[in-house]
């Protein structure tokens, strides 16, 4: 995977909280995937290999970070759940 180098300015601070700056690179990566996906902008794979972890992994990541992995809005919701009552059979929906 090739890789490019930015520069970030950050207050000095952070350092003094036990952080080194390739902890704080790293961190910087994960907040940056983690955004895009939450952005809906790479899937959940795509992320995972962002970050060089398997996508079990990265859910693990998710959940830990307290991030749905399924982000639903009502109408989104309502949608799937009549897609299921329409998959069903009948006699089930009693």
């Amino acid at each position: 995977m090739q890789t490019v180098t930015l520069e970030v300015t950050l207050p000095k601070e952070l350092l003094s909280l036990g952080m080194d700056k390739e902890h704080v690179s790293r961190e910087v990566g994960k907040w940056l995937v983690l955004s895009l996906h939450r952005d809906h902008r790479v899937s959940s794979g795509k992320a995972a290999s962002l970050l060089r972890i398997t996508r079990r992994e990265f859910l693990e990541l998710l959940h830990r970070e307290g991030i749905a992995y399924f982000d639903y809005a009502e109408e989104e919701m309502e949608a799937e759940f009549a897609s299921v009552r329409q998959l069903t059979p009948s006699k089930a929906r009693r």
